[in-house]
């Protein structure tokens, strides 16, 4: 379908205020972050990198980045594991509940993170009897980040041709080895790619973490929650901020280009055969 100069123009302007409206806020948060003024009026009489230096220096933020990381970390390798078990057994299996399964799946990324948060709540507090700590944060983000991890598995298994894993089993290597050697070279980018976005998902989750985070401990949104009405320390949550936009985009941005990468080697291998 082709479209008219007039229609390509207010499509694009359209594109244009769509895109502004979103990123905007954004780029205000990132040059409040240099404002020299504490009040951020615009425009700026001034920057300054007096609040980075604030935020470099606190113990506080320190302290919740890194919690913050150590549970991005082990969330993900934990969906990893389990969004890549799921997503074989799901595609190479034929039984009894699967399609119900797999709704059962995705089902938690598609639920608002409040229900999540109480659910998952009461589940720690009132039946198992577990405090709440960083540990409940984590298997609280992974049922969650399970779901990029299982969506990429998935799309990629149903491009793979399984003549490779026959041809493997049938010279005799067994289920692991076939695995390792074959199926896992093909599937690396997309668990890559998977990895990258759980940790992007965990990394900035505050909903859910809000109901399942122990009282003694903070998260890097958790710790902006906290002080963003506090005296003195909205300059300093502006520059968490930042780093919290750019910790988000850099592996929602590689794992789009590693989704790009392999769909075009995938092109090129169905071109090669065919020839």
């Amino acid at each position: 379908m082709r479209l008219s100069r007039s229609a390509k123009a207010i499509l694009g302007v359209v594109t244009a205020l769509v895109l502004l409206f979103i990123y905007l806020p954004l780029l205000l948060v990132v040059v409040n972050s240099f404002n020299s003024d504490r009040t951020f009026g615009w425009p700026p009489k001034g920057f300054t990198l007096e609040w980075w230096g604030r935020a470099l220096d606190s113990t506080g933020v320190r302290e919740a980045l890194l919690s913050s990381v150590w549970v991005a970390v082990v969330s993900t390798v934990i969906s990893l594991v389990l969004g890549t078990l799921l997503a074989i057994a799901l595609q190479r299996y034929k039984f009894f509940g699967r399609d119900v399964i797999s709704l059962l799946v995705i089902l938690p990324i598609a639920l608002p993170g409040i229900v999540t948060g109480i659910a998952l709540n009461n589940m720690f507090t009132t039946i198992l009897g577990v405090s709440l700590s960083l540990w409940t944060v984590v298997i609280a983000h992974a049922t969650f980040c399970m779901v990029t991890v299982f969506n990429n598995v998935i799309a990629r298994l149903r491009r793979m041709h399984g003549g490779l894993e026959e041809a493997s089993a049938d010279l005799g290597a067994g289920v692991f080895t076939t695995f390792r050697l074959v199926t896992f070279p093909q599937l690396r980018s997309a668990l890559l790619a998977g990895g990258l976005l759980a940790f992007a998902l965990s990394f900035d989750e505050i909903i859910v973490t809000t109901f399942t985070i122990g009282a003694g401990d903070t998260t890097l949104p958790i710790w902006i929650l906290q002080n963003l009405f506090r005296p003195n320390q909205a300059p300093v949550v502006n520059v968490v901020a930042v780093v919290l936009i750019v910790v988000s985009i850099v592996p929602i941005w590689l794992a789009q280009r590693l989704s790009a990468e392999s769909v075009g080697v995938g092109a090129a291998r169905v071109k090669s055969a065919a020839r």
